[in-house]
Protein backbone atom coordinates (compact mmCIF):
# COMPACT_ATOMS: atom_id res chain seq x y z
CA UNK A 1 0.00 0.00 0.00
CA UNK A 2 2.96 2.43 0.86
CA UNK A 3 4.47 1.72 -2.33
CA UNK A 4 1.43 2.40 -4.22
CA UNK A 5 1.39 5.92 -2.31
CA UNK A 6 4.60 6.52 -3.09
CA UNK A 7 4.21 5.38 -6.68
CA UNK A 8 0.86 8.30 -6.84
CA UNK A 9 2.73 10.86 -5.30
CA UNK A 10 5.52 10.52 -7.75
CA UNK A 11 2.56 10.60 -10.73
CA UNK A 12 0.72 13.60 -9.67
CA UNK A 13 4.29 15.01 -9.35
CA UNK A 14 5.21 14.70 -12.69
CA UNK A 15 1.68 15.81 -13.89
CA UNK A 16 1.85 18.94 -11.49
CA UNK A 17 4.73 20.24 -12.57
CA UNK A 18 4.85 19.15 -15.80
CA UNK A 19 5.96 21.80 -18.35
CA UNK A 20 4.21 22.45 -21.99
CA UNK A 21 6.85 21.22 -24.72
CA UNK A 22 6.50 22.54 -28.17
CA UNK A 23 9.05 21.55 -31.04
CA UNK A 24 10.83 24.51 -33.09
CA UNK A 25 11.60 23.13 -36.51
CA UNK A 26 14.00 25.35 -38.50
CA UNK A 27 17.03 25.93 -41.09
CA UNK A 28 19.94 26.71 -38.86
CA UNK A 29 22.47 25.59 -40.50
CA UNK A 30 22.73 25.27 -44.87
CA UNK A 31 21.50 27.41 -47.54
CA UNK A 32 18.56 29.83 -46.11
CA UNK A 33 20.15 29.24 -42.55
CA UNK A 34 19.52 33.30 -42.11
CA UNK A 35 16.09 32.34 -42.15
CA UNK A 36 16.04 30.42 -39.50
CA UNK A 37 18.23 32.28 -37.13
CA UNK A 38 15.40 35.43 -37.64
CA UNK A 39 12.76 33.43 -36.96
CA UNK A 40 14.33 31.56 -33.66
CA UNK A 41 15.27 35.47 -32.92
CA UNK A 42 11.49 36.73 -32.75
CA UNK A 43 10.63 32.70 -31.26
CA UNK A 44 13.23 33.62 -28.63
CA UNK A 45 11.75 36.87 -27.49
CA UNK A 46 8.36 35.72 -27.80
CA UNK A 47 8.84 33.23 -25.08
CA UNK A 48 11.02 35.90 -23.07
CA UNK A 49 7.91 37.99 -22.90
CA UNK A 50 5.37 35.14 -22.35
CA UNK A 51 7.29 32.06 -20.61
CA UNK A 52 4.19 30.27 -19.95
CA UNK A 53 0.17 29.03 -20.73
CA UNK A 54 -2.40 27.96 -18.43
CA UNK A 55 0.24 28.21 -15.43
CA UNK A 56 2.66 25.96 -17.04
CA UNK A 57 5.99 26.72 -18.41
CA UNK A 58 6.62 26.65 -21.53
CA UNK A 59 9.95 24.38 -23.44
CA UNK A 60 10.63 24.81 -27.13
CA UNK A 61 13.10 21.91 -28.35
CA UNK A 62 15.07 23.69 -31.33
CA UNK A 63 15.53 20.70 -33.75
CA UNK A 64 18.24 22.32 -37.43
CA UNK A 65 16.58 20.79 -40.26
CA UNK A 66 19.83 21.68 -42.29
CA UNK A 67 18.12 23.63 -44.70
CA UNK A 68 16.97 20.12 -46.81
CA UNK A 69 13.76 18.50 -47.85
CA UNK A 70 14.63 15.33 -46.19
CA UNK A 71 15.72 16.28 -43.11
CA UNK A 72 12.86 18.43 -42.84
CA UNK A 73 10.95 15.37 -42.21
CA UNK A 74 13.14 13.87 -39.91
CA UNK A 75 13.37 16.19 -37.59
CA UNK A 76 9.65 16.75 -37.46
CA UNK A 77 9.62 12.99 -36.90
CA UNK A 78 12.57 13.33 -34.15
CA UNK A 79 10.83 15.97 -32.46
CA UNK A 80 7.46 13.97 -31.88
CA UNK A 81 8.62 10.81 -31.31
CA UNK A 82 11.96 11.21 -29.34
CA UNK A 83 10.55 14.96 -27.53
CA UNK A 84 7.14 13.95 -27.36
CA UNK A 85 6.17 17.11 -28.03
CA UNK A 86 2.11 18.12 -28.35
CA UNK A 87 2.68 21.33 -31.23
CA UNK A 88 5.34 22.43 -33.19
CA UNK A 89 6.50 25.74 -34.62
CA UNK A 90 8.36 25.47 -38.14
CA UNK A 91 9.23 25.33 -40.88
CA UNK A 92 10.28 28.10 -42.96
CA UNK A 93 10.26 26.67 -46.73
CA UNK A 94 7.62 25.55 -47.91
CA UNK A 95 9.28 22.85 -49.79
CA UNK A 96 10.38 21.81 -45.85
CA UNK A 97 6.77 22.49 -44.52
CA UNK A 98 5.01 20.17 -46.57
CA UNK A 99 7.88 17.42 -46.02
CA UNK A 100 7.62 18.29 -42.38
CA UNK A 101 3.61 18.73 -42.46
CA UNK A 102 3.20 15.34 -43.83
CA UNK A 103 4.80 14.15 -40.93
CA UNK A 104 3.26 15.66 -38.31
CA UNK A 105 -0.44 15.12 -40.40
CA UNK A 106 0.30 11.68 -40.22
CA UNK A 107 1.19 11.36 -36.46
CA UNK A 108 -1.44 14.39 -35.77
CA UNK A 109 0.51 17.12 -34.14
CA UNK A 110 -0.47 20.95 -34.75
CA UNK A 111 2.60 22.18 -36.79
CA UNK A 112 2.42 26.55 -37.62
CA UNK A 113 3.81 27.71 -39.59
CA UNK A 114 5.80 30.95 -39.80
CA UNK A 115 6.47 31.94 -43.26
CA UNK A 116 5.73 28.84 -45.59
CA UNK A 117 3.34 30.70 -48.09
CA UNK A 118 2.56 27.91 -50.71
CA UNK A 119 -0.91 26.97 -50.35
CA UNK A 120 -0.50 23.49 -50.88
CA UNK A 121 1.31 23.56 -46.83
CA UNK A 122 -2.12 23.61 -45.90
CA UNK A 123 -4.25 21.77 -48.31
CA UNK A 124 -6.72 19.12 -47.09
CA UNK A 125 -4.86 19.14 -43.54
CA UNK A 126 -6.28 19.51 -40.34
CA UNK A 127 -3.04 20.08 -37.92
CA UNK A 128 -1.16 22.22 -40.48
CA UNK A 129 -1.86 25.94 -39.89
CA UNK A 130 0.27 29.54 -40.76
CA UNK A 131 0.13 32.71 -39.55
CA UNK A 132 1.89 34.12 -42.92
CA UNK A 133 -0.15 35.13 -46.07
CA UNK A 134 -0.66 32.42 -48.66
CA UNK A 135 1.28 32.81 -52.33
CA UNK A 136 -2.17 33.69 -54.42
CA UNK A 137 -1.96 36.83 -52.35
CA UNK A 138 1.24 37.70 -52.65
CA UNK A 139 1.93 36.99 -56.06
CA UNK A 140 -1.22 39.06 -56.29
CA UNK A 141 -0.03 41.78 -54.49
CA UNK A 142 3.58 41.92 -56.66
CA UNK A 143 1.80 42.29 -59.98
CA UNK A 144 -0.46 44.66 -58.63
CA UNK A 145 2.09 46.74 -57.54
CA UNK A 146 4.41 45.79 -60.80
CA UNK A 147 1.41 47.22 -62.62
CA UNK A 148 0.07 50.23 -61.00
CA UNK A 149 3.34 51.46 -59.12
CA UNK A 150 5.78 50.45 -61.87
CA UNK A 151 3.75 50.86 -64.56
CA UNK A 152 5.26 48.16 -66.28
CA UNK A 153 3.33 45.82 -68.87
CA UNK A 154 5.74 43.03 -69.93
CA UNK A 155 7.56 41.17 -67.21
CA UNK A 156 10.16 39.16 -66.99
CA UNK A 157 9.49 35.84 -64.82
CA UNK A 158 12.37 33.91 -63.28
CA UNK A 159 11.03 30.59 -61.45
CA UNK A 160 12.90 28.03 -59.68
CA UNK A 161 11.76 24.76 -60.47
CA UNK A 162 13.03 23.19 -57.44
CA UNK A 163 10.86 25.46 -54.97
CA UNK A 164 7.53 24.70 -54.86
CA UNK A 165 7.46 28.19 -53.15
CA UNK A 166 8.85 29.73 -56.22
CA UNK A 167 6.52 27.71 -58.82
CA UNK A 168 3.28 28.35 -57.01
CA UNK A 169 4.02 32.27 -56.26
CA UNK A 170 5.19 32.42 -60.47
CA UNK A 171 2.05 31.09 -60.85
CA UNK A 172 -0.39 33.50 -59.43
CA UNK A 173 1.84 37.08 -60.52
CA UNK A 174 1.51 35.28 -63.65
CA UNK A 175 -2.20 35.01 -63.43
CA UNK A 176 -3.13 38.91 -62.13
CA UNK A 177 -0.63 40.44 -64.08
CA UNK A 178 -2.43 39.32 -67.54
CA UNK A 179 -5.86 39.73 -65.45
CA UNK A 180 -4.63 43.69 -65.23
CA UNK A 181 -3.75 43.44 -68.82
CA UNK A 182 0.14 42.89 -68.41
CA UNK A 183 2.26 40.28 -70.73
CA UNK A 184 4.93 37.73 -68.90
CA UNK A 185 7.53 35.34 -71.06
CA UNK A 186 9.51 32.72 -68.59
CA UNK A 187 13.29 31.62 -67.65
CA UNK A 188 13.68 29.08 -65.64
CA UNK A 189 16.76 28.41 -62.86
CA UNK A 190 17.60 26.13 -60.10
CA UNK A 191 18.91 26.46 -55.86
CA UNK A 192 22.44 26.63 -55.58
CA UNK A 193 22.57 28.21 -59.20
CA UNK A 194 25.68 30.94 -59.68
CA UNK A 195 25.57 32.03 -63.29
CA UNK A 196 22.40 33.72 -64.70
CA UNK A 197 23.88 35.03 -68.09
CA UNK A 198 22.09 32.93 -70.31
CA UNK A 199 18.49 33.61 -68.74
CA UNK A 200 19.16 37.29 -68.18
CA UNK A 201 20.95 37.73 -72.31
CA UNK A 202 17.64 36.05 -73.32
CA UNK A 203 15.04 37.96 -70.91
CA UNK A 204 16.83 41.70 -71.58
CA UNK A 205 16.97 41.09 -75.57
CA UNK A 206 12.62 40.95 -74.75
CA UNK A 207 12.63 44.05 -73.48
CA UNK A 208 10.71 43.73 -70.47
CA UNK A 209 9.79 46.58 -67.83
CA UNK A 210 10.56 44.43 -64.68
CA UNK A 211 12.62 41.63 -63.78
CA UNK A 212 10.35 39.06 -61.20
CA UNK A 213 12.53 36.89 -59.35
CA UNK A 214 10.47 34.34 -57.36
CA UNK A 215 13.17 32.49 -55.78
CA UNK A 216 15.52 32.86 -52.20
CA UNK A 217 18.23 35.75 -51.44
CA UNK A 218 21.26 33.70 -52.21
CA UNK A 219 19.98 33.70 -55.83
CA UNK A 220 18.16 37.02 -55.98
CA UNK A 221 21.42 38.33 -54.90
CA UNK A 222 23.28 36.67 -57.78
CA UNK A 223 20.52 37.84 -60.39
CA UNK A 224 20.51 41.46 -59.43
CA UNK A 225 24.34 41.55 -59.80
CA UNK A 226 24.44 40.35 -63.16
CA UNK A 227 21.50 41.79 -64.47
CA UNK A 228 23.27 44.93 -63.79
CA UNK A 229 26.57 44.17 -65.46
CA UNK A 230 24.38 42.90 -68.28
CA UNK A 231 22.63 46.19 -68.64
CA UNK A 232 19.57 46.35 -67.40
CA UNK A 233 18.49 49.61 -65.39
CA UNK A 234 14.53 49.16 -64.71
CA UNK A 235 13.26 47.79 -61.85
CA UNK A 236 13.87 44.43 -59.91
CA UNK A 237 10.64 42.72 -58.35
CA UNK A 238 10.81 39.83 -55.46
CA UNK A 239 8.98 37.71 -52.79
CA UNK A 240 9.45 37.73 -49.34
CA UNK A 241 12.55 34.87 -49.84
CA UNK A 242 14.41 37.89 -50.35
CA UNK A 243 14.41 39.90 -47.36
CA UNK A 244 17.44 38.69 -45.59
CA UNK A 245 20.68 41.06 -44.14
CA UNK A 246 22.72 38.48 -46.35
CA UNK A 247 20.32 39.88 -49.59
CA UNK A 248 22.74 43.24 -49.01
CA UNK A 249 25.75 42.00 -47.92
CA UNK A 250 25.94 39.77 -51.01
CA UNK A 251 24.23 42.19 -53.94
CA UNK A 252 25.53 45.06 -53.09
CA UNK A 253 24.19 48.30 -54.77
CA UNK A 254 23.00 46.08 -57.29
CA UNK A 255 20.22 45.20 -54.80
CA UNK A 256 19.54 48.90 -54.34
CA UNK A 257 16.20 49.58 -55.52
CA UNK A 258 15.19 45.94 -55.52
CA UNK A 259 11.43 45.91 -54.39
CA UNK A 260 10.05 43.08 -52.62
CA UNK A 261 6.80 41.66 -51.10
CA UNK A 262 7.03 40.59 -47.59
CA UNK A 263 4.72 40.06 -43.83
CA UNK A 264 6.33 43.23 -41.98
CA UNK A 265 7.90 46.20 -41.53
CA UNK A 266 9.02 48.72 -38.06
CA UNK A 267 7.97 51.35 -40.11
CA UNK A 268 4.46 50.32 -41.01
CA UNK A 269 3.40 49.56 -37.64
CA UNK A 270 -0.15 47.77 -37.65
CA UNK A 271 -1.40 47.34 -34.15
CA UNK A 272 0.06 48.10 -30.48
CA UNK A 273 1.51 44.90 -30.29
CA UNK A 274 3.69 46.13 -33.64
CA UNK A 275 5.47 48.84 -31.34
CA UNK A 276 5.56 46.84 -28.08
CA UNK A 277 7.35 44.17 -30.33
CA UNK A 278 9.73 46.63 -31.69
CA UNK A 279 10.90 48.29 -28.82
CA UNK A 280 11.24 45.05 -27.13
CA UNK A 281 13.48 43.89 -29.64
CA UNK A 282 15.75 46.36 -30.47
CA UNK A 283 16.50 46.31 -26.37
CA UNK A 284 17.27 42.71 -26.95
CA UNK A 285 19.24 42.13 -30.18
CA UNK A 286 20.42 45.89 -30.61
CA UNK A 287 18.92 46.46 -34.39
CA UNK A 288 15.23 47.04 -35.86
CA UNK A 289 13.29 43.83 -36.96
CA UNK A 290 12.82 42.10 -40.02
CA UNK A 291 9.29 39.94 -41.12
CA UNK A 292 10.89 36.45 -40.29
CA UNK A 293 11.67 38.07 -36.68
CA UNK A 294 8.13 39.13 -36.70
CA UNK A 295 6.57 36.07 -38.00
CA UNK A 296 8.31 33.78 -35.73
CA UNK A 297 7.37 36.00 -32.75
CA UNK A 298 3.78 35.75 -34.02
CA UNK A 299 3.87 32.14 -34.29
CA UNK A 300 4.74 31.46 -30.57
CA UNK A 301 1.94 33.95 -29.80
CA UNK A 302 -0.82 32.56 -31.68
CA UNK A 303 0.34 28.86 -30.51
CA UNK A 304 -0.02 29.90 -27.48
CA UNK A 305 -3.04 31.78 -27.79
CA UNK A 306 -4.77 28.04 -29.16
CA UNK A 307 -3.07 26.38 -26.32
CA UNK A 308 -5.22 28.89 -24.22
CA UNK A 309 -9.16 28.39 -26.26
CA UNK A 310 -8.05 24.87 -25.96
CA UNK A 311 -7.75 24.68 -21.68
CA UNK A 312 -5.53 21.80 -22.43
CA UNK A 313 -2.27 20.69 -23.92
CA UNK A 314 -3.74 18.07 -26.20
CA UNK A 315 -2.59 17.89 -29.70
CA UNK A 316 -5.87 17.21 -31.41
CA UNK A 317 -7.38 20.50 -29.22
CA UNK A 318 -4.79 22.69 -29.89
CA UNK A 319 -4.97 21.87 -33.91
CA UNK A 320 -8.74 22.63 -33.74
CA UNK A 321 -8.12 25.86 -31.59
CA UNK A 322 -5.43 27.43 -34.20
CA UNK A 323 -8.01 27.87 -36.71
CA UNK A 324 -10.55 29.45 -33.94
CA UNK A 325 -7.76 32.11 -33.03
CA UNK A 326 -9.49 35.01 -34.61
CA UNK A 327 -8.76 39.19 -34.72
CA UNK A 328 -5.31 38.36 -32.97
CA UNK A 329 -3.21 41.71 -32.29
CA UNK A 330 0.46 40.47 -33.60
CA UNK A 331 3.38 42.16 -34.19
CA UNK A 332 2.47 41.96 -38.35
CA UNK A 333 -1.09 43.13 -37.65
CA UNK A 334 -4.17 41.66 -37.21
CA UNK A 335 -4.58 37.82 -37.38
CA UNK A 336 -7.55 36.01 -38.31
CA UNK A 337 -6.76 31.97 -39.22
CA UNK A 338 -9.36 30.46 -41.12
CA UNK A 339 -11.04 27.61 -41.38
CA UNK A 340 -8.27 26.38 -44.18
CA UNK A 341 -5.75 26.79 -41.48
CA UNK A 342 -4.41 30.01 -43.50
CA UNK A 343 -3.61 33.75 -42.42
CA UNK A 344 -5.78 36.93 -43.69
CA UNK A 345 -3.42 39.51 -44.03
CA UNK A 346 -2.49 42.54 -46.33
CA UNK A 347 1.10 42.21 -47.77
CA UNK A 348 3.71 45.16 -47.21
CA UNK A 349 6.09 46.30 -50.47
CA UNK A 350 9.50 47.28 -49.09
CA UNK A 351 12.42 48.46 -51.58
CA UNK A 352 16.66 48.65 -50.75
CA UNK A 353 17.31 52.05 -50.35
CA UNK A 354 20.55 53.43 -49.11
CA UNK A 355 21.53 49.82 -47.82
CA UNK A 356 18.41 49.11 -45.83
CA UNK A 357 14.85 47.84 -46.11
CA UNK A 358 12.63 50.70 -46.48
CA UNK A 359 8.78 50.93 -45.90
CA UNK A 360 7.16 51.26 -49.38
CA UNK A 361 3.34 50.52 -49.19
CA UNK A 362 1.20 48.43 -47.88
CA UNK A 363 -1.43 45.98 -50.57
CA UNK A 364 -4.54 44.60 -49.92
CA UNK A 365 -5.37 42.09 -52.82
CA UNK A 366 -8.73 40.93 -51.83
CA UNK A 367 -10.18 44.82 -52.31
CA UNK A 368 -8.68 44.96 -55.98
Amino acid sequence: MRKFFLAMVLVLSLVLFANIKIGVVLPMTGGIAAFGDMTWKGIELAQEMYPEVLGEKIDLVLVDNRSEKTEAANAVSRVIDKEKVVAIIGEVASAHSLAGGAVAERKRIPMLTSSSTNPLVTNRKKYVSRVCFIDPYQGAAAAIFAFKNLNARKAAVFIDVEQDYSVGLANFFKKKFQELGGNYFIEFFKTGDQEFSAQLTDAISKNPDVLYITGYYPEISLFARQARMLGFNGPILAGDGAEAPELIKIGGDAVEGLYYTTHFHPKGAATEMTKVFVEKFKEKFGFEPGALHALGFDAYLVLRKAIEIAGKADPKAIAVAIRQVKNFEGATGMITINKNGDAEKSVVIDVVKNGEFTYVTTVNPAAE
